[in-house]
């Protein structure tokens, strides 16, 4: 029986490398993503690998969506055996240049949809009594900075939340495994959204500023999209996979730092290293 795997937000970086990473494991892979006309690049190396992608159209902020991709899933399959939330995006800003709907949008995509995943997979899953959801959350899940309060607080959340569900799906042989990339080389810092109300002269210009600049550099010597997919993979072939996979040097480093260090040495650290 064919291995099934679901993975969000493949157009491109982790989501892609993700979906590649698992159809070379032997899973038949569903590469989902809002708009299927960026499935082009991934089509054409599915072609080339004669490997098991399928492509679907699936926007994690539409319920409607959500369900329907799951439904061709199971009726096509019968069974999900991975489920890889990673769609999401970012948006800079500090908390006053920042609306409420801003903040609201940024957890309906990076928190509720995948809560709203998880209510609609987690009975297959358990009905299986076998399975694997993988959260792809971020260093900003642990450690949080000034510049993008919004994005960093739903990675926080989502971070609660696995935690929660380690507890609650184990029982039925169902893993939830949290990975945590620190800053990857992706376009995703390029496609960072600002405040749409953000005023010139915010007292948080510098402040937002030195952050996102500082973000950017450290963007164009990241990891590579390809080790967070490995990582993945490694994570679902361990027998009893550990909650949380760190993923590149900075990751690594600033998580460690944060443990050996009081929250004051801590903060002062932080403010070093980024401005």
């Amino acid at each position: 029986m064919d291995k099934v795997a679901l993975v969000t937000g493949c157009s491109s970086g982790i989501g892609f490398e993700t979906a590649l990473a698992l159809a070379r494991e032997g899973y038949h892979t569903y590469a989902s993503m809002r708009d299927t006309k960026k499935g082009a690049k991934i089509q054409e190396i599915v072609k080339k690998e004669n490997l098991p992608i399928t492509i679907i159209p699936l926007d994690v902020d539409k319920p409607e969506s959500i369900s329907s991709a799951i439904k061709q899933v199971m009726t096509e399959k019968k069974r999900i055996d991975v489920l890889v939330n990673n769609a999401g995006y970012g948006i800079f800003g500090c908390l006053e240049d920042l609306t409420i709907d801003e903040l609201k949008a940024q957890f309906e995509t990076n928190f509720f949809a995948v809560a709203r995943l998880i209510q609609e997979v987690a009975p297959i899953m358990r009905s299986q009594k076998s399975g694997a959801i993988v959260n792809v959350s971020s260093v900003a899940g642990r450690i949080g900075f000034p510049g993008s309060p919004a994005y960093i607080s739903s990675k926080f959340a989502l971070e609660g939340l696995s935690e929660c569900l380690r507890y609650e799906l184990s029982p039925f042989g169902v893993n939830t495994i949290i990975i945590e990339p620190g800053v990857i080389k992706t376009n995703f810092f390029g496609s960072m959204r600002m405040p749409k109300n953000a005023k010139p002269d915010s007292p948080y210009k510098d402040i937002t500023n030195k952050v996102v600049a500082g973000v950017k550099m450290m963007a164009e010597m990241g990891t590579p999209p390809k080790e967070v997919a490995e990582t993945i993979v490694k994570a679902l072939k361990e027998k009893n996979p550990l909650p949380r996979y760190p993923v590149g040097n900075d990751a690594i480093m600033f998580l460690e730092a944060k443990k050996m260090k009081t929250d004051i040495e801590f903060e002062n650290y932080l403010k070093k290293e980024l401005f």
